[in-house]
C-alpha cells in the first residue's frame, strides 16, 4: 500500500498517497482526497453525455457552411480560442483558406467568407464584436455556444448548441468541472469530429493532407 503523508494547506491538512491526487473541499469544510481515475471518469462521462446531445442536423449545416466559404476566419477568447486555433489548423490541412482573427497577417473579412466563432455564454465581448463586424461586411457567422438565445446566437446564421456550462455558471448543475472546461473540451472534440467527416467527404488521402503540414517548425 502507498505510504500516506499529511499535506498542510490554508484549509487544513489532507492525506495524500505517493501518486497524484486531488484535494476536494466539501461543504462541511472537511478536506478529502480522490484519485486521478475518479476525475478522469467524471470528465469522460460528462463529455459523452454532452456530445451525444449535440444536434447532428446542426453539425451537418455547420460542415456545409465551412466547405462553402471562400475563406474561414476563427475567433474565440481564452481556452475556447485555443480550441478554435487547433480547429483552424485542421481546416488548413483540408486545403481551406483559414485565418485566425487578431493575427497580424489576417486580412479583412468580406462577402463569401465565414466567421467560425465560439462562446459558451454567447456574450463574450470579443467574439460578439467580431460577429457584428462579419455580418456588417456581408460574411456569414457560424457559432458554437451553450446559449443560443444570446447576442451571439442572434447574429449567427448557423448554430451548434453545446449543452454545457458557460464559465460564469459555477453552480455545478451542468458540470462538476471548473468554469467552462466542459464547453471548451466539447468545442475541440466537435471540431475534430467535423474535420474527420469533412476529410472523408473530400476523399483526400492522409498523404495529401501531410503535404500541407508546416515545414518551418
Amino acid at each position: 500500500m502507498s505510504e500516506q503523508k499529511q499535506v498542510s494547506g490554508v484549509h487544513g491538512a489532507a492525506s495524500v498517497a505517493d501518486g497524484f491526487r486531488l484535494r476536494t473541499v466539501f461543504p462541511s469544510n472537511t478536506v478529502q482526497t480522490r484519485g486521478y481515475s475518479f476525475d478522469q471518469a467524471m470528465i469522460l462521462n460528462e463529455l459523452e453525455r454532452t456530445l451525444a446531445a449535440v444536434s447532428e442536423a446542426e453539425i451537418a449545416v455547420a460542415q456545409r457552411m465551412i466547405l462553402a466559404a471562400n475563406r474561414v476566419f476563427v475567433m474565440g477568447a481564452g481556452r475556447t480560442g485555443l480550441a478554435l486555433k487547433m480547429a483552424a489548423m485542421r481546416l488548413m490541412h483540408l486545403g481551406l483558406v483559414v485565418h485566425v482573427a487578431g493575427e497580424v497577417t489576417t486580412p479583412a473579412i468580406g462577402r463569401g467568407d465565414l466567421l467560425l466563432v465560439a462562446s459558451g455564454s454567447g456574450t463574450t465581448a470579443g467574439p460578439v464584436h467580431a460577429a457584428e463586424v462579419a455580418v456588417k461586411a456581408g460574411a456569414r457567422v457560424l457559432a458554437l455556444t451553450a446559449t443560443p438565445a444570446s447576442k451571439l446566437g442572434e447574429l449567427a446564421q448557423g448554430l451548434v448548441v453545446i449543452p454545457a456550462a458557460a464559465k460564469e455558471d459555477r453552480g455545478g448543475m451542468m458540470s462538476e468541472q471548473y468554469a467552462g472546461a466542459l464547453f471548451e473540451q466539447s468545442a475541440l472534440l466537435i471540431m475534430d469530429a467535423m474535420f474527420q467527416a469533412m476529410w472523408h467527404e473530400r476523399g483526400e488521402s492522409a498523404e495529401e493532407l501531410w503535404k500541407r503540414h508546416a515545414n518551418l517548425e
